[in-house]
């Protein structure tokens, strides 16, 4: 029986959060134990390039996202781990599939929208991103795409995408589905009304972080007047999240934690949790660490990961364009 499809893209935005690792590559890591899965895991360094960026500095994050997903558990050794700019096939499928798009689909996505809210400069990159988005996924026929909710949309638009070029130039894409982490989304410790982001830095666990900021930042992390460990999200936001933070780093339920911790209050469940985070922190900065010394080697990682990938684009892309009339 033929293995399944995964694939996903990791944007290098700044330093990843416990958010970002919840969020994304722990599940990626987590599907490498599966056997039945052939994954393509890929640092989405064009899709990075749709804010205002300094060039050195993009360079940088670039590299430094690369070495998080590496220390974090993402394994060349299991996964076809590449960059995306290193696959030139990926932006001409885009083209092709810019071509049977319309700007209505693009104008309803919700990202775009909210981007430009928040002050982006409108450019047609941000504008056009699903497209590409749709181009990294179909080259490898993925069969399943792992995401949030924020992306749901996206890959909806993969799915019609894929399903516009199969009527008018005859079977040629999968539609894919989404797998969706059981993680809760990880919210600001300091304002658990907003998603955990660097842009607030208080708020904010870096898998960077010392154990002693680790601790102050816990520790000062917002909860309520209750004096009970209890999960609610929609009633208790702040303390729900603490829990959701424990329980996906301890591998247990939120029931669970709140049993765990049933007649004690913040103060011990706070010098719990910042101990779990700092013992499960501490290997993926070792490893970390290690990394960062010779970007010879994780380059040479990523090298070879785009040896194992462009072929299989390639083939893709060359059948899309003898489908639609390119000689």
């Amino acid at each position: 029986m033929a293995k399944k499809v995964v694939v996903s893209g990791l944007k290098p935005s700044g330093e990843l959060h416990i958010g970002n690792y919840l969020g994304a590559i722990k599940q990626l890591v987590e599907l490498q134990n599966k056997s039945d899965y052939k994954r393509f895991y890929f640092i989405a360094d064009y899709h990075a390039l749709t804010q205002n960026y300094n060039a050195k500095d993009k360079s940088k994050e670039i590299f430094n996202m690369i070495v998080d997903s590496l220390a974090a558990g993402i394994d060349p050794k299991k996964s076809v781990f590449f960059l995306q700019s290193h696959i030139s096939a990926h932006n001409n499928l885009a083209w092709i599939f810019d071509t049977i798009t319309s700007t209505g689909e693009l104008s309803r996505m919700i990202e775009f929208k909210e981007k430009v809210a928040e002050g982006h400069v409108p450019n047609a990159g941000l504008y056009a991103y699903p497209v590409l988005m749709a181009a990294d996924i179909l080259i490898y026929n993925a069969d399943f795409v792992p995401v949030g909710d924020d992306q749901r949309q996206h890959v909806e638009l993969t799915r019609t995408i894929a399903r516009t070029f199969n009527t008018r130039f005859g079977k040629t894409f999968k539609e894919p589905k989404t797998l969706n982490a059981e993680t809760s989304r990880i919210m600001s410790l300091s304002d658990p009304a907003k998603k955990m982001s660097k842009s607030i830095q208080g708020g904010c666990l870096f898998l960077s972080d010392s154990p002693k900021t680790i601790k102050k930042k816990v520790m000062s992390a917002q909860t309520d007047s209750e004096r009970t460990i209890g999960f609610d999200p929609a009633k208790r936001p702040a303390v729900s999240n603490l829990v959701s933070i424990f329980a996906a780093f301890a591998g247990i339920s939120p029931q669970k934690v709140v049993k765990k911790f049933e007649g004690k209050g913040y103060v011990d469940f706070k010098k719990e949790l910042a101990t779990l985070l700092i013992e499960k922190l501490k290997p993926i900065q070792k490893k970390r660490a290690e990394l960062m010394k010779n970007k010879k080697k994780v380059m040479k990682i990523m090298e070879d990961g785009a040896e194992k990938a462009r072929p299989i684009a390639e083939k893709t892309l060359n059948e899309a364009k003898k489908k639609i009339g390119l000689i």
